[in-house]
């Protein structure tokens, strides 16, 4: 029982400023090992880039930054399923393993396209007036 105490406290955060460092350090990760994510994070610059050029409303500046915010989460918490699933399975062939993977990989769909919808959404009549004004 102490063994698994001591195990328990060396993985525990034990102030807020290692759960911060811990929580950067899992971003920068993500970034550097996903292609998938930096594909997101070039996406999320380009639809701040057109909100910046549209002058957005606030609220679609909300809605804009919660589909961004969604997508990168999401696609990060894919990330943390596989490596986890990956280990668990010891990279052996499991069906439970694939089913998990998928799921995962389909709340990230799920999730895109809810980000596809709200980009067309806001912009397709902003560029619909700008061409056709």
């Amino acid at each position: 029982m102490a063994s698994h105490d001591n195990n328990q406290k060396k993985w525990k955060n034990r102030d807020l400023v290692s759960s911060m460092e811990f929580a950067i350090t899992g971003i920068v990760t993500a970034f550097k090992e996903e292609r998938n994510l930096r594909k997101h994070a070039v996406s999320a610059l380009l639809a701040l880039f057109a909100g910046l050029i549209f002058q957005v409303s606030v609220v679609e500046w909300l809605f804009l930054l919660l589909s961004i915010i969604l997508v990168i989460t999401f696609e990060i918490v894919n990330s943390a399923i596989e490596n986890v699933v990956d280990l668990a399975s010891d990279y052996h062939f499991s069906m439970l393993a694939k089913n998990a993977k998928d799921m995962a990989a389909g709340a990230v769909l799920v999730v895109s396209s809810f980000a596809l919808l709200t980009g067309l959404i806001i912009f397709i009549p902003k560029i619909w007036a700008l061409v056709f004004g």
